[in-house]
């Protein structure tokens, strides 16, 4: 048995479901799914190119996760940097790159929520950190994949506030919905246009991830457990790609989030 944590337990996942030789676009502040990402090239996909948001770039080469300096060392590393319209514009439609982005909301349809909490948006409960590049992609798209870090009600709800990422919707002329959705709880899937879980992590159960469901969920018939990661796996995450822990982050909230954003800074600091 490896022993692991549910956030490497995550990045492997992500890891898994690359293929060797795409594009991977990475978000700003995606720690996870960087470190998936670097971890396939580590393992299974050598041919893997970044598009790194962060670097403004298109890079082969990566760098260990981090918070304080981890702008400029993705700018060094990138073959070409450009800057975000000509990369939404030119790069991105032409390569199709695969993104797992975070919803705070999504719906069994796959339409995504980053907008605000609420019916109102002059007033919203809480404004969310926006859309980034969402709209722009996710009605063209056919490789957006999901991902949630904490299960909940909050996220998975009937109807989404407002909708800046396009699921499986009659309103969609090209692309396709989300493929695949990884949360703490298991791994999902649009198989017939609607969410369905397809597998459980260690130690949940179906009916705990439905209760934590805010809609009717679908559920594969041959379902599984999500195999652990391997030592190596493991090994890479801890010691090479993630050595800071930056890919917990994600994991927190409120003061533990803070706490531990801080150890990072001083360790990087310090380096």
């Amino acid at each position: 048995m490896v022993d692991c944590t549910i956030d490497e337990l995550l990045c492997v996942c992500i890891s898994r479901q690359v293929v060797d030789g795409e594009v991977l676009a990475q978000g700003i502040n995606t720690p996870l799914v960087m470190a998936g990402f670097i971890l396939s090239q580590m393992t299974h996909a050598p041919h893997v190119v970044f598009a790194s948001a962060i670097g403004q770039s298109i890079a082969h080469e990566w760098a260990p996760l981090g918070v304080g300096r981890i702008e400029d060392i993705w700018l060094g590393k990138g073959l070409i940097n450009v800057g975000f319209v000509a990369a939404a514009v030119d790069l991105l439609p032409k390569y199709n790159p695969k993104e797992f982005f975070r919803p705070a909301q999504i719906d069994a349809l796959g339409n995504t929520n980053n907008i605000a909490f609420g019916q109102d948006y002059e007033h919203p409960r809480m404004r969310l950190p926006g859309t980034g590049g969402i709209p722009d992609v996710t009605p063209y798209s056919d490789h957006t994949y999901l991902y949630v870090p904490r299960h909940s009600k909050v996220t998975f709800v009937e109807k989404v506030d407002f909708v800046s990422g396009l699921g499986y919707s009659p309103q969609r002329k090209r692309g396709s919905g989300p493929k695949y959705l990884l949360s703490d709880l298991g791994q999902f899937d649009w198989a017939h246009g609607r969410m369905r879980l397809i597998a459980t992590h260690p130690g949940v159960t179906i009916e705990q991830v439905k209760k934590k469901t805010g809609f009717e969920l679908e559920v594969a018939d041959d379902v599984h457990e999500t195999p652990l990661p391997t030592e190596e796996e493991v090994r890479l995450l801890r010691e090479v790609i993630d050595p800071l822990g930056v890919r917990k982050l994600e994991m927190l909230g409120g003061s533990a989030r803070k706490d531990l954003l801080r150890e990072i800074l001083e360790k990087e600091n310090a380096l």
